[in-house]
């Protein structure tokens, strides 16, 4: 029987072998707000441990001096009360509290993914006349749909940015609730149906990143995955020019296809897309038919990408009762008529 325990134990040797390659990638980021979040988690943590590691000690301390065969320790069972015992036992932990909280209301509002970026480090702030890079994020059943609007490209599973360079990614799903996650870049956010999500961050070094969903989605779920590449500016602008060369472009009808569910989406580039569908898509109405989420009382819009443009934008007068040119961030709003209406997907809460 022993030697069977020794060669089990043997037999566990190649897998703590493999743990020690293991690379905890959330405590090793390379981007500024994920930097932040880790020490937030490393500091709270530091800070808990002020009470936990003492309580195990001293534990452990009277569990040993007060054994039943120490005849040493001194026995008193009239005791009750200790003034200066009371003070350190609930002082300590309401002094840890204060701070603990000071510090989640600080940087709750400081790492707010809503709030634009006002460094690129802790040592360089972030420069009046940079514009951050506007990502439009889609996550579809089984991949993710990325938009640049100022380049005019998109991509399917493949992620790029310059480094030190504010990034503002806007987030929205077709079907299912997903979680759009690069744990060196940020924390993550959730992508839902009828309704956008944002984020800040910014990459400060060159390199391969691993981005995924942090939200069960279905069968295609854990192949939903992409590269992420932080790259300098000349490298970025080679990565565009490669997109543009494509021969493929991405419209009202492409999109319904890619948007059908699929597992492991090789990589793909479209060198011009449809500049209104990303908001079709945030809208329900890619689809020729369909009313927008934004239509409160359901006229419909045919699905026109042109029109889902008119109606958000507010480029003409809406038709009484319409909620044209209002800004539907960060909410769902379904359409009033139930019979141009799709069934909405369900939605969660954000965080």
């Amino acid at each position: 029987m022993p030697l069977k325990k020794y060669l089990r134990g043997l037999l566990l040797l190649p897998a703590l072998a493999l743990l020690a390659g293991c690379h905890a990638v959330l405590l090793h980021p390379e981007g500024d707000i994920a930097v932040q979040q880790r020490d937030l988690i490393i500091i709270s943590l530091g800070l808990m441990l002020l009470i936990v590691i003492p309580v195990i000690a001293l534990t452990l301390l009277f569990a040993w001096r007060y054994r039943a065969k120490n005849k040493d320790a001194s026995y008193d069972p009239e005791w009750h009360h200790s003034t200066m015992l009371e003070l350190v036992v609930w002082s300590a932990p309401l002094l840890i509290i204060i701070a603990l909280g000071a510090l989640t209301w600080v940087s709750t509002h400081k790492l707010d993914p809503y709030r634009s970026l006002d460094r690129i480090s802790a040592s360089k702030p972030v420069a009046a006349e940079v514009k951050p890079l506007v990502v439009e994020v889609v996550a579809l059943d089984w991949k993710w749909l990325f938009f640049y609007p100022e380049q005019g490209i998109a991509t399917v599973n493949e992620l790029a940015a310059p480094v030190d360079r504010p990034i503002q990614f806007k987030i929205t799903a077709s079907s299912v609730m997903n979680s759009f996650f690069i744990p060196s870049l940020a924390g993550q956010i959730y992508a839902m149906p009828g309704m956008e999500t944002k984020l800040s961050a910014v990459i400060n070094k060159t390199g391969v990143y691993e981005g995924f969903s942090a939200n069960f989605s279905g069968d295609g779920f854990s192949g939903m995955r992409f590269k992420f590449y932080g790259m300098n500016d000349q490298d970025f602008d080679a990565w565009v020019a490669k997109a543009r060369k494509s021969a493929d472009s991405l419209d009202r009808d492409t999109y319904l296809r890619l948007a059908e569910p699929s597992e492991r989406e090789p990589v793909h580039f479209y060198s011009s897309v449809d500049t209104h569908l990303y908001d079709a898509i945030m809208m329900n109405c890619v689809a020729a038919g369909q009313s927008c989420a934004n239509n409160m009382m359901g006229e419909p819009s045919h699905g026109a990408a042109g029109e889902h443009a008119t109606a958000l934008h507010g480029e003409t007068p809406a038709s009484d009762g319409s909620m044209a040119g209002m800004d539907m961030s960060g909410m769902h709003m379904p359409a009033g008529d139930a019979k141009n209406t799709p069934a909405a997907a369900p939605v969660g809460s954000p965080r």
